[in-house]
């Protein structure tokens, strides 16, 4: 079952003379993401050897999902900057310092998607506006639509998992320290992993 479509006039035209799949049209409407059962998190190279994990604690965000014309389908997702984790606190007040992300002045970094595209299968590229401090520049991340379910609750829920690559300087994040035996502290790749659960709006 697939959510998001090639935005083209061959697609366009499919969609007006095919009957549209049930299932898929059910799914049409406004969900909000539930942060309590969602992550959006980063990986990062550390000294050169190992990796640092960490996540955002605070997001919030919408999926308008239209199944009967799916390359209108779109997402909107803001995170706190100051809900920055990776465990350690004196890292986590770094992070939110003006070395980085300096989050007292830029709270927010958020994502409005522009476009979306199957892959094949369940899986889909979503390319839209990334923000962050007060730096705007194109990103796509690639998904895999996991599936709906109706939890015990009566919410009926979709789920989504991806991933994206940035370079960290490009936003302006160019923080660093060098190494003695050669390289850098902190890596300019960093691996951006969102696991979504959004529940569809009452109508």
């Amino acid at each position: 079952m697939g959510i998001f479509g090639r935005k083209n006039t061959e697609s366009a035209t499919a969609t007006a003379t095919l009957p549209v799949d049930p299932a898929l049209a059910a799914l049409t409407g406004d969900y909000t993401i539930d942060a309590a059962h969602s992550s959006i998190g980063f990986t990062v190279r550390h000294a050169m050897v190992t990796n640092v994990r960490g996540s955002f604690g605070e997001h919030e965000g919408t999926l308008k999902l239209n199944g009967t014309d799916p390359a209108a389908s779109s997402a909107s997702i803001d995170v706190r900057i100051a809900s920055v984790d990776t465990g350690i606190g004196d890292r986590d007040n770094h992070l939110r310092s003006g070395d980085f992300f300096d989050a007292e002045q830029f709270p927010l970094m958020s994502f409005r998607s522009t476009e979306a595209a199957q892959l094949g299968g369940d899986k889909y590229r979503i390319t839209g506006d990334l923000t962050i401090k007060d730096v705007t520049k194109p990103l796509s991340i690639d998904l895999e639509f996991n599936g709906t379910a109706t939890d015990p609750y009566g919410n009926e829920r979709v789920g989504f998992e991806g991933s994206a690559e940035i370079l960290r300087s490009e936003w302006g994040l160019t923080w660093n320290a060098a190494l003695e035996t050669g390289g850098v502290m902190v890596s300019d790749k960093v691996k951006l992993n969102f696991d979504i659960s959004a529940i569809k709006n009452a109508a």
